[in-house]
């Protein structure tokens, strides 16, 4: 059964008109990847689902219309997004910051929430007392992920999550991404630059180029075309 589709005749910021013509779905549970080069327009496709950019066409999530609501009804209707930069509230702890992310959910859930996350990440649990902004890159963005799926989300919005971190923890982060995908079933649209393990984990892919979309298909198709090899896969 479908649960996302977006079909944006145009979107953008005031009279800037980014994206055109982008249109694709998402199954339940299922897993799109959104490559492109930088400035092409993958940022914009996620802020638009959630709420935060000007749009003409339409979102639908989970049935409803979602099209324009404020980023919080978004996000209420259970579509949550880890931005890129991560966003984690520097001056709460880390425990605070998994908190916030389970604010919308009664209190005794969120707290066992936050203690099952802790204990997938005995990194961010030996620093659960410790402000954000103390972690290193990687745990911020473990902590930025776990704190995306404390909202129970259907659907997760995932912006270059492995920008600024080394290759080991990249490779460390998209395996957890998997895992994590496989347990909860939650569906995942994920923007990101390094294609090949954005593909290893994805099932259906895009590429935008220039505000619209000029390749689609399987994963595993993506990765047999000559123009994404050369352009995102460095053969």
């Amino acid at each position: 059964m479908t649960l996302l589709t977006v079909e944006i005749a145009a979107a953008g910021y005031g009279a800037v008109t980014v994206l055109r013509d982008v249109v694709f779905e998402i199954p339940e549970g299922g897993r799109l990847v959104v490559l492109g080069a930088n400035g092409a327009g993958k940022t914009t496709t996620l802020r638009t689902i959630s709420g935060l950019c000007r749009v003409e066409g339409a979102v639908r999530f989970a049935g409803k219309d979602v099209t324009g609501m404020p980023p919080h009804r978004v996000a209420a209707t259970g579509i949550a997004h880890v931005p890129q930069g991560r966003g984690t509230f520097g001056d709460l702890t880390v425990r605070e910051n998994l908190l916030v992310g389970g604010s919308g959910r009664p209190g005794r859930a969120a707290a066992r929430d936050a203690a099952r996350w802790l204990d997938r990440f005995p990194r961010l649990a030996e620093r659960s007392g410790r402000p954000a902004s103390g972690l290193s890159g990687g745990e911020q963005q473990l902590l930025a992920i776990a704190r995306a799926y404390m909202a129970a989300p259907q659907l997760v919005l995932l912006d270059e999550p492995s920008l600024g971190l080394a290759p080991k923890i990249t490779q460390e982060l998209f395996a957890t991404l998997d895992e994590i995908g496989r347990e909860t079933g939650t569906a995942m649209l994920l923007v990101e630059q390094n294609a090949e393990l954005a593909l290893g984990i994805a099932e259906e892919a895009v590429v935008i180029e220039s505000g619209t979309i000029t390749v689609r298909g399987s994963a595993a198709e993506l990765r047999d075309k000559d123009e994404v090899r050369r352009a995102y896969l460095g053969v």
